[in-house]
C-alpha cells in the first residue's frame, strides 16, 4: 500500500471512530502580591506543542479526579479541582501503533496549592506558568484557546464580585 493510500485509508478510519474521551486540568495560581492569575502549560513528549496536563479515563476514579491526578503525574501540581466541566476540546492524536485518532478533552479547572518537587513525569516536559493571553496564544487547539480566554473572564468576574464585597455600602443621607 502506497503512502498517500495508507493516509487516506488512515484519515478514513479516523472520522468513522467516536473520539477518544480523555481528562484534563486547566491549573492556574493567584499570586498573592499582584493578585494576577496565571495558568500552567506544558509541552507534550511527543510533540513538543503547549498543552495542559490530560489523560485517559482510569478505573474507579471520576472524571475531575483523573485530570487531577493527571496535573500531579505529568507536572507536579497539588490543588483543588472543580467537580463541573469548564468544557472540551479536541485534538489530533497518533497512538503507539501509528493509527491517528481524534481525542475529545473534558477540562476541569485546578487551582494549584503546591508543586511537588518530585513527580511521575518529571524532566520530560518544559513546564511554565503565563497569563491566559499568552497561554491562548501558545495553544494550537482553538477549542483550548477558547477555554482559556472564556475561563479568564470567568477569573476576572470573580475578582470583581469579591471586591464589590468588600467596597462598603453607601448609606443614603435623607435631604431636608
Amino acid at each position: 500500500m502506497t503512502l498517500f493510500a495508507r493516509l487516506a485509508s488512515d484519515v478514513q478510519l479516523m472520522f468513522r471512530r467516536p473520539p477518544r474521551q480523555q481528562y484534563g486540568a486547566l491549573c492556574y495560581r493567584v499570586m498573592k502580591k499582584s493578585g494576577e492569575v496565571e495558568v500552567l502549560l506544558m509541552t507534550s513528549r511527543d510533540t513538543g506543542r503547549w498543552v495542559i496536563p490530560k489523560g485517559w479515563p482510569m478505573t474507579r476514579k471520576c472524571a475531575h479526579e483523573v485530570a487531577m491526578q493527571e496535573a500531579f503525574e505529568e507536572a507536579g501540581v497539588r490543588g483543588v479541582v472543580e467537580t463541573e466541566t469548564l468544557g472540551a476540546y479536541t485534538y489530533s492524536k497518533v497512538l503507539r501503533d501509528g493509527v491517528q485518532v481524534i481525542c475529545k478533552v473534558q477540562v476541569y479547572a485546578l487551582e494549584a496549592t503546591d508543586m511537588a518537587k518530585n513527580f511521575k513525569e518529571k524532566g520530560e516536559r518544559r513546564i511554565e506558568w503565563v497569563s491566559f493571553d499568552e497561554a491562548a496564544g501558545r495553544v494550537r487547539e482553538p477549542e483550548l484557546r477558547h477555554l482559556f480566554l472564556a475561563f479568564k473572564q470567568r477569573m476576572a468576574d470573580r475578582l470583581s464580585a469579591k471586591v464589590a464585597k468588600q467596597i462598603p455600602e453607601v448609606k443614603q443621607i435623607p435631604a431636608e
